[in-house]
């Protein structure tokens, strides 16, 4: 039977800010990336959102970020390997205080946004990432774009991997995803999301921009949380996935 995590980037709200659709999402999804508080959410909203994802049975994973608040984590910033390595340890290490306060352990590892795309292309940053995670907890899971220097740098330090795929995302022919700045960059049909997320778990391919398919191998799905149509998409996936017989589990069930 084919096994996939449907997971989400949640816990973004931060003090009188409310974003995303935290509660209305968590029950449909297996895994729960969880804002540490520097591209967004606070301590707070890091309790409330540990809360809701164990509420849930949801595995708790931490989305550390770049200190970029008012850039929401999305803008590059010129950081050193060292530096990173120290930013994933410090947030890895607030969210699994909220975590542990309520008997319960952090899954996964997720980078956010800018954080995320230049590990996925840059090996010293993607092993700077994998290195902070192994000295916290070597059984933690790194996720990252599927077949990047993420994945290949996670595994040469020696912590499981999970290759991340988007259902609501567009790919560039080198397996990169596109800018958002492009148009079509964003996908907002859960009908064409569904029928991408099938080619992805059943058959390794998805279509990118350009109208060539390419290989991609799909551990996680992510559908992001600030979308007015996220809930109905991970809603709609996780019905369809289901219905075509693909079990939706947390990641530490499908990683080896």
């Amino acid at each position: 039977m084919y096994k996939v995590d449907l997971n989400s980037d949640i816990g973004e709200s931060f003090g009188n800010y409310k974003l995303g659709f935290d509660e209305e999402i968590v029950p449909h999804i297996t895994s729960a990336n969880i804002a540490c508080g520097w591209h967004a959410g606070d301590p707070t909203v890091m309790a409330h959102t540990v809360d809701i994802a164990i509420q849930n049975n949801t595995a708790i994973g931490a989305h550390p970020g770049l200190p970029d608040l008012m850039g929401f984590g999305r803008r590059r910033m010129e950081v050193s390997p060292q530096e990173v390595k120290s930013y994933v340890k410090y947030q890895l290490g607030a969210l699994t205080a909220f975590a542990e306060a309520k008997g319960n352990k952090i899954q996964h590892v997720k980078p956010h946004g800018g954080l995320y795309n230049m590990a996925a292309e840059d090996r010293d940053l993607a092993r700077a990432i994998a290195k902070g995670i192994y000295e916290v907890d070597k059984d933690i899971i790194l996720v990252g774009l599927a077949n990047s220097e993420l994945i290949h740098m996670g595994k040469e330090v020696g912590v499981r991997v999970a290759n991340e795929v988007f259902a609501d995302r567009a790919y560039n022919p080198d397996g990169t995803l596109v800018s958002r700045k492009r148009e079509g960059a964003v996908i907002h049909d859960p009908d064409l999301a569904f029928s991408r997320i099938a080619k992805m778990v059943l058959d390794g391919k998805v279509e990118a921009i350009n109208g060539e398919e390419i290989e991609i191998t799909a551990d996680t799905i992510c559908v992001h949380g600030d979308n007015p149509e996220a809930v109905e998409f991970v809603s709609k996936i996780n019905t369809k996935l289901k219905a075509e017989g693909i079990e939706v589990a947390p990641i530490s069930q499908i990683v080896a």
